[in-house]
């Protein structure tokens, strides 16, 4: 699907396998910012979880001509962090992450307009996505790009998540579509 964005003539396609490092090295990148500003840190994500959700045709990779401008993935129920509201049929926007070379060109509107589309044709009422929540300036982000902020969300640990959900304070978002 290509998307017409401020000068950018964007197409958001699935992930391959053959992106595994530019995906882990935009993380690493990621966090390394996140360091640098206070931020609460991603965790280290596994190998194995990418290559699930390439196999599975859920990590998505945006890309102007040839040039990545970064991935995300999502996911169609989200009960740890939406717990009763997993109820609803939405899309959930997860891990993205931008080639700094392509910050403040518009990825967050890329991935909006694709994200309602993609809902539409999967008959999902919502799109969903969460952040840190103590991210006040990722928080405004999100708000500013259309999504309207829900509050936050406290996670317990669970057995058998990754132990960066336990204890966890997120900062819910959602556009009804």
């Amino acid at each position: 699907m290509t998307l017409n964005i401020s000068n950018l003539q964007a197409e958001v396609i699935n992930s391959t396998y053959s992106d595994i490092d530019l995906i882990f090295e935009l993380f690493n990148n990621a966090t390394e910012y996140q360091k640098k500003n206070g931020y609460d840190l991603w965790p280290q994500f596994g190998k194995e979880l990418i290559e699930t959700e390439i196999s599975q045709g859920r990590n998505w990779k945006v890309l102007d001509e040839n040039n990545v401008i970064g991935f995300f993935s999502v996911l169609y129920n989200d009960p740890v962090i939406w717990t009763e509201r997993d109820k609803d049929p939405s899309v959930y926007l997860h891990r993205i992450v931008v080639n700094p070379e392509f910050k403040g060109h518009g990825l967050m509107q890329i991935i909006k307009n694709w994200s309602i589309i993609h809902a539409k044709k999967t008959a999902r009422k919502y799109v969903r996505m969460d952040t840190w929540g103590n991210n006040k300036n990722l928080r405004k982000y999100y708000i500013d790009s259309g999504f309207n902020y829900i509050g936050q969300q406290y996670l317990q640990e669970t057995p058998g998540l990754p132990p960066h959900y336990g204890g966890s304070v997120l900062s819910l978002f959602e556009i009804e579509v």
